[in-house]
């Protein structure tokens, strides 16, 4: 279970969020500017809110402490078990993806790291893309390619932003089925960010609603989104 206290300040934008994931599937959803890429990135330990009274963060996974702002407290991201894609693929310019996907696994022999890649690169059909450089890659083989380094050190919280917006429709859909899939299998508590409605409804995940930074919602997709299903249908009649 991930449970967390926020209160962050970006400039004129506050950020203020108190609840707890129970499912290993939650979808984070609202229209741009709701806050919900700056939440994943405080989960993910890349940004952190200053102690005192303005701003707070307190996060746990599992009953084990990750940050506490107030006491000075957080764990670094390559120690907390988390991975995180964002929606620029960040992929290391100068190395192939098999080097990619296996740059966080340094501590394995070299042939369970390389059979760790052939099944990430397998999961995100993207065996084909193993020589490649990222600069050869398209928009939606580069969110592969990240998805599967993420996914390669095997970590207990997986944190996507917007993470299959380069890939369409059909492909996205065919993805997201393996990827829930597998997660489930490993038990990976995962949070997926994301503005399109029909992502959380086919997932049929728990959904945290955003507004301008405040949650509005939590709750099924099918009851929180419901709002949003009728006008995607009426859009689609």
């Amino acid at each position: 279970m991930l449970e967390l206290a926020l209160h962050a300040r970006r400039g004129s934008f506050n950020l203020q969020v108190e609840c707890c994931f129970a499912s290993e599937w939650t979808v984070v959803f609202g229209p741009s500017g709701a806050g919900k890429s700056s939440l994943l990135r405080l989960l993910a330990g890349l940004d952190l809110t200053e102690s005192g009274n303005q701003e707070h963060a307190r996060i746990t996974l599992d009953g084990n402490l990750l940050t506490d702002s107030s006491r000075g407290f957080r764990i670094k991201p390559g120690r907390r078990q988390t991975s995180m894609v964002a929606q620029q693929s960040a992929l290391f310019p100068h190395l192939s993806v098999e080097a990619n996907v296996a740059y966080g696994l340094h501590h394995l022999e070299r042939p369970t790291r390389l059979k760790r890649v052939s099944e990430m690169l397998e999961l995100v059909d993207a065996t084909d893309l193993l020589s490649r450089r990222p600069q050869d890659l398209s928009g939606g083989e580069a969110q592969r390619v990240a998805l599967a380094r993420a996914l390669a050190p095997q970590p207990r919280l997986l944190l996507l932003d917007e993470p299959l917006s380069a890939l369409d429709g059909a492909a996205s859909d065919a993805l997201l089925v393996r990827l829930q899939l597998w997660l489930n299998q490993h038990h990976v508590q995962t949070v997926m960010a994301t503005h399109d409605a029909t992502d959380a409804l086919a997932l049929g995940a728990e959904v945290l609603l955003l507004h301008e930074g405040r949650l509005a919602a939590q709750g099924p997709a099918a009851e929180v989104l419901a709002a949003e299903r009728d006008r995607i249908v009426r859009r689609l009649s």
